[in-house]
C-alpha cells in the first residue's frame, strides 16, 4: 500500500495513539519525519523519539507525553493539523508566517536552512512551506 502524504500519515497516526491513550506509536522512517519529531521533543511535546534500522523498513518510535495523574490523564499535544498538501502547497514568506493561537502553540516550516518552528525561521530570517500546526 502507498501513501500519498506521509507527513499526515505521521500526523495522524500521533493523533490516533493519543486519542487511544498508548504510551508509544511506530511511524515508518524518512528524513523530514525525524526532524519533526525532533522538533517536537524540543518543544516539550513528546516525551522522546528513537530512531530504528529495522529491515525491511525503519521506524521511529515515538514516546507521548501526558499530564495529569492516571485517571485524569490528558495528552499534552491538544491539536495537529496538516496545512501544506500535496494537492495545495502552502508557503510563506518570513514577514507572514503563522503565529498559532497567540504563541501557545507551533507551527512547523521546511526552509532552505532546514525543518524548524516558524519562531525560528523568523529568527533566522527565512521563509519557507508551512508543513503543520500544534498546540
Amino acid at each position: 500500500m502507498t501513501i500519498n502524504d506521509p507527513i499526515s500519515d505521521m500526523l495522524t497516526r500521533i493523533r490516533n495513539a493519543l486519542m487511544a491513550g498508548k504510551p508509544t506509536v511506530d511511524v515508518p522512517r524518512s528524513k523530514i519525519k525525524v526532524e519533526i519529531a525532533r522538533i517536537l521533543k524540543e518543544e516539550g511535546y513528546i516525551e522522546d523519539y528513537e530512531v530504528t534500522d529495522d529491515k525491511p523498513v525503519p521506524w521511529i518510535r515515538i514516546q507521548l507525553k501526558y499530564h495529569g495523574s492516571r485517571r485524569n490523564r490528558r495528552p499534552v499535544i491538544t491539536q495537529l493539523l496538516r496545512v501544506s498538501k500535496p494537492g495545495r502547497r502552502v508557503y510563506r514568506g518570513r514577514r507572514d508566517l503563522p503565529r498559532v493561537l497567540s504563541g501557545t502553540g507551533i507551527a512547523i516550516v521546511t526552509t532552505p536552512k532546514g525543518v524548524m518552528t516558524a519562531q525560528q525561521a523568523r529568527r533566522e530570517r527565512v521563509g519557507g512551506e508551512v508543513l503543520c500546526y500544534v498546540w
